[in-house]
């Protein structure tokens, strides 16, 4: 009879002894003992002197790129603003009120003719409000002392009438007078551009644009821009005659949202720090203002008409070139926020 061999329950060993047998003899490193005391010496003694001179040429180095990115944002220049200019600063600035001496009295009758028009001591500087002229006001102004002076002598009111007992004719015509120069005096202050709102200096800034910046008037002032490189053909259709004054060109528009970017930043630093509905639509009108720039200067290749517009508004290369971030109260940054922009390089200190 063959002899028995006992056989075990289970030939796969126990889990719970393998883990533990495991954990107990697993390496934390790859390398060995040695090695890791090695290189536990080298990390702790580190030579001062060169770490003094690393530390040193770390702050060079960021003093030196903090420097640099001054100096790049300075060149570039203001991306909202640009650089002050007379004309700039003639938008800004509404002409001075002008206070009106008492006309004379005129004799003569109101005339209905086109041609004829009235003179008048006192002299209006400047553009006028609602689309007035300094003819038209005076003219009116005539019109209506003719209306308000009485047609009638005093005999013929009788002797029951209140108005020939108590004055002379003297005191009559002084009091008419006196009324004259009154409403004189209310009418021009009604026109007079000073007293007006911001509307309404925009609506008179836009015409004056409109006629500064207009190819109806550049075309015969300024040069034509550069040819191209590119052969042209020899036949070209004819050039289209200009009806009316230029409203649409890329530097009229430039000029405008140049006038209307200048009137929203001084409400936003004032009154506005906390509208963040017109710090969007400042950003707007900035971007939009960046693409006419880029568009004008390629068609233009750099030509007199672009020139012009970037001299004369006070448009520095921030305005057009590379991105535009408007950083500070007028971008609508917290002061946390700002400080971030300001440690990653984007906007001036």
């Amino acid at each position: 009879m063959p002899p028995r061999i006992p056989i075990c329950q289970c030939l796969k060993a126990s889990s719970n002894v393998t883990q533990h047998a495991t954990a107990a003899f697993r390496p934390f490193t790859t390398s060995t003992s040695i090695q890791a005391s090695k290189t536990t010496q080298r990390k702790g003694f580190r030579d001062p002197y060169a770490t003094a001179q690393a530390k040193a040429r770390k702050s060079a180095n960021i003093s030196r790129q903090e420097v640099l990115r001054i100096e790049r944002a300075e060149a570039l220049g203001d991306p909202v603003r640009g650089t002050e200019t007379p004309y700039l600063r003639s938008l800004d600035e509404p002409p001075a009120p002008t206070s009106s001496a008492p006309s004379e009295p005129t004799s003569t009758a109101w005339k209905k003719d086109a041609g004829a028009t009235a003179t008048s001591s006192a002299e209006t500087s400047g553009p006028l409000n609602y689309f007035l002229n300094k003819s038209e006001l005076d003219k009116g102004l005539e019109y209506s002392k003719w209306l308000s002076k009485p047609s009638m002598e005093p005999q013929e009111y009788g002797s029951n009438s209140k108005f020939t007992d108590e004055k002379t004719p003297e005191e009559r015509a002084a009091d008419v007078e006196k009324v004259q120069a009154n409403a004189e005096e209310a009418l021009r202050r009604i026109a007079d551009l000073s007293l007006g709102s911001s509307k309404d200096r925009m609506r008179v800034n836009v015409q004056r644009i409109i006629q500064d910046f207009g190819r109806h008037t550049t075309d015969s002032t300024l040069p034509p821009r550069l040819p191209s490189s590119v052969p042209q053909s020899d036949e070209q259709l004819p050039a289209t005659p200009r009806v009316g004054p230029d409203t649409g060109s890329s530097e009229v528009q430039v000029a405008i949202l140049t006038a209307k970017i200048r009137t929203l930043v001084q409400f936003l630093e004032t009154r506005g720090t906390m509208d963040k509905a017109n710090k969007r639509n400042l950003r707007l009108l900035v971007h939009r203002r960046a693409k006419l720039l880029k568009y004008l200067r390629r068609k233009e290749r750099g030509g007199p008409r672009f020139q012009n517009v970037v001299k004369t508004l006070g448009l520095t290369e921030g305005t057009w070139k590379g991105e535009i971030n408007i950083v500070g109260p007028l971008g609508g940054h917290s002061p946390i926020r700002l400080a971030k922009l300001q440690a990653r390089g984007w906007g001036v200190p």
